[in-house]
């Protein structure tokens, strides 16, 4: 399975580096951050809506488009594949990490 997301974050750095004519990933480095940002908002609006609708076939499409998305703001960022699979591994090993939030006593 990493292999895939290794592939596919290899792909968008070549394209970063060497422009391809008609390429959509080249595209979206050529209009910038704004662009890559809104595009990873948009997918994962669609990642909502599909899994809201219980529609599995188009929610895993829309997951596909939204990493993707993802993938080309790592490389515009200059976030390596490595650093984030370390962090989810790092995220895997802890157990029992429930989050607890703070109560404000409202009667103080």
């Amino acid at each position: 399975m990493n292999d895939s997301l290794s592939a596919l974050y290899k792909t968008v750095v070549e394209r970063k580096e060497n422009k391809a004519e008609g390429s959509y990933t080249c595209y979206l480095f050529e209009k910038g951050i704004d662009k890559i940002l809104k595009k990873c908002g948009e997918e994962c609006s669609e990642v909502i809506i599909a899994a809201k609708n219980g529609n599995n076939e188009e929610t895993v499409l829309e997951i596909s488009d939204l990493l993707y998305h993802l993938m080309v703001l790592m490389v515009d960022q200059g976030i390596a594949l490595e650093d984030v699979m370390k962090e989810l591994d790092k995220r895997s090993q802890k157990t029992g990490n429930l989050k607890t939030f703070h109560q404000v006593d409202k009667n103080s």
